[in-house]
């Protein structure tokens, strides 16, 4: 797989998906990795084990189609070929609120078709928010990607990455204050750079 990128249907400009996934290869590498936010980003992205997946689906149902297809490809593929995938989709689930609300429904999509225990969803979306925050608090911006993005996830990988990973429960504590000193304007300017179009 090496980081391949899949154009899901409907088919989308190949020029479009391009900067699609520049844009979100730039975020990984500059604010995921670059910040350390997750420290298990790292290895996978090293050894070209990230699928970027693009689907132009707009509907909740259209999505859902896309999510399953790709939940198979990771079922079906060795984890040393492909590990997770980013399931971006810029066309649907744009406001906050919708995209919250649809991850019940991909949840229970992953239950529905025996995956539980053996995958997981992880949120991202450019209007991030945590429960009880403000919509510009900084901390919200460790989940905040530059489209609405479904990260699947496979639970050994994570268990792995955890056992492997002391006070792996600190994490988000240090992301918290990482944010913090950097604040919106350091943000800004971090993702300011032309993304890598590799």
């Amino acid at each position: 797989m090496n980081q391949e990128t899949s154009v899901l249907k409907p088919y989308a400009d190949a020029a479009e998906v391009e900067a699609i996934v520049a844009a979100t290869r730039h975020w990984l590498e500059t604010a995921v990795i670059g910040l350390n936010l997750c420290p298990f980003a790292k290895a996978v992205h090293v050894k070209k084990q990230v699928h970027y997946a693009v689907t132009m689906a707009e509907s909740a149902d259209d999505l859902l189609a896309e999510l399953a297809h790709e939940f198979r490809l990771l079922a079906q593929t060795d984890a040393k070929e492909l590990d997770t995938t980013l399931l971006i989709h810029p066309k649907a689930m744009t406001a906050f609120i919708d995209y919250h609300f649809f991850l019940q429904e991909a949840d229970a999509l992953l239950r529905n078709e025996g995956y539980e225990g053996i995958f997981q969803i992880a949120s991202l979306h450019p209007q991030y928010e945590f429960a009880g925050s403000e919509p510009e608090d900084i901390e919200n911006y460790t989940n905040r990607s530059p489209y609405p993005t479904l990260h699947l996830l496979r639970e050994e990988s994570i268990d792995r990455a955890v056992a492997a990973f002391p006070n792996a429960e600190d994490i988000y504590e240090r992301n918290m204050e990482t944010l913090r000193r950097l604040g919106h304007e350091g943000w800004r300017q971090l993702l300011a750079a032309e993304p890598d179009k590799q």
